[in-house]
Order: C-alpha cells, then structure tokens, then sequence
C-alpha cells in the first residue's frame, strides 16, 4: 500500500473533490465501472453546474484511481459507512486514499506539512510547495521533467488539496495557516483492519508509512491502539518492540457493526 510511484499532475483533475466523491458514492454500485458511472452522473442532474468534460475527468481520474483500486475496492467499504461515519472521519478516508492514489501528495504531507508542524511553525506556502516540487523534479521524482509553469500549478495543487482535507486554512491564498489534525479514533480502527486484511504481520502494520499522513509515529500508535482495544476492536500485547494484536473481526461486515455504535 505504501508505494514509490513516481509523482504525476493527476491532482489537477481534481483536489479533495469532497462533495463530489460523496455524491459518486450515492450513485455508484458494487460491481460499477467508472465509464458506467460517469453516464449515471451526467444522466443523474446533481453535477449540472459543471461540464461533461469536467465530470468525466473528475469520475477517470480522481474517483476511480481513489476508491477502485482493486475491484470495488475501497468504494463498496466506504459507501456502507459514510452515512455512519462523522463528516470529519469520512473526510479523513477520503485523505487517505486520495494520498495513496497521489505519491506526491504523501510525501508533500510526511516531509513538508508534519515538519513544519512539529517545528512549531504556524503556516505553509505555495513557495515552500513550490520547493518540495522542484526538488522532486530535479531529484528524477517526476514522469518526466516538468516546466517552470506545470511546477507552480502542481505546488498550488498540494496546499489546495490539503485545505480541503482540514490540514491547512482554506482560500485561495498563496500563505495558508497549519491546521491541528487529529486523526480519528475510527479512522485509526478502520486503518489498522485495512493493513490487517491487506495482510500485514502485526509489526508491519505498526510500522507502516500510512499512519505518518496524520502525524502518527509508532509510539504514538501504540498508546493509541491501547485505547481502542479497551473498546473492543482489538486485543494487544506488547513484549519490547514487538506487538502482538489480537483481530476480534474478521471481516468488514463484522466491523461495521462495532463502528456504527
């Protein structure tokens, strides 16, 4: 799930789109291809504010390399649960696969947004984006080498998409205030059962790279998955660095069940 995927402008068909996945998902269905979906919405009326071009490219190139990326997966998991979930832990799924989808926006989130935060400093720019992205570029990152003009679109990409995720102040503004995120204590369960049925070993999953999108070091997720196994989702042991962690769930269905309580 962690991926060195070279970086792309894919971000330019769409930022967090938020409203839009969440209609997408009222409309899609189990076993529904992006071409099949992307005529539901234009037929549906709810995207009639933008053009057929726009909502094609927003259902081939932001929905679908999002939310089915394996089949119907996560799509069908997150469809049964955005009308459980707060709009904050929707929000948070929604950050997640959008930033497994775009490596480049994972690691501006790792490398900029969580340094500058833990640094103590208060705001982040399109100019300190501007420099992740050139350093990329120049560092062999990118598909191919980007020009002067396609780097400050992409720059402007990543501080506008994470606004949307709650990460930075919203706006069109060249400086954007940091944001405290905190992520979830659902998102949390539903993260560690996705890395579960993924099918990583206990410490893999501890150590994986997703958890660093909202900040989480493996301390940090240790004391956290405490907290949760005193609710039910999970028993764990620990012995030095090793975890053991006993899954209560075997399959989503079964999870659902505990998560909408």
């Amino acid at each position: 799930m962690g991926n060195n995927k070279l970086y792309t402008t894919q971000l330019q068909a769409g930022l967090g789109v938020i409203y839009e996945t969440r209609t997408l998902l009222e409309l899609w269905q189990p076993g529904m291809k992006s071409a099949t979906l992307y005529q539901i919405a234009l037929d549906s009326g709810y995207f009639s504010n933008v053009t057929a071009r726009r909502l094609r490219n927003i259902v081939a190139e932001c929905f679908a390399p999002r939310y089915l990326v394996t089949n119907d997966y996560p799509a069908e998991i997150i469809k049964d649960l955005k009308n459980k979930l707060s709009s904050t832990e929707l929000i948070q799924l929604f950050f997640l696969f959008t930033s497994r989808a775009n490596t480049i926006l994972s690691d501006f989130v790792k490398k900029v947004y969580w340094v500058k935060y833990a640094g103590g400093q208060d705001s982040i720019s399109n100019y300190d984006a501007k420099r992740f992205v050139i350093e990329a570029n120049q560092n062999g990152k990118t598909i191919r080498c980007w020009s002067d003009s396609t780097i400050k679109r992409v720059s402007t990409y990543l501080t506008g998409c994470c606004a949307d995720f709650g990460l930075l102040e919203k706006g069109r503004k060249s400086v954007r205030k940091i944001i405290p995120f905190h992520i979830e204590q659902k998102t949390i369960a539903l993260l560690a059962y996705d890395l579960h049925f993924a099918g990583l070993g206990d410490n893999a999953l501890i150590a994986h790279p997703d958890w660093n999108l909202f900040g989480l070091q493996q301390e940090d997720l240790k004391e956290e998955m405490k907290r949760l196994s005193l609710k039910g989702f999970f028993i764990t042991q620990y012995a030095g660095d090793v975890i053991r962690i006993g899954w209560n769930y075997k399959s989503w269905k079964e999870l659902f069940h505990v998560i909408i309580k």
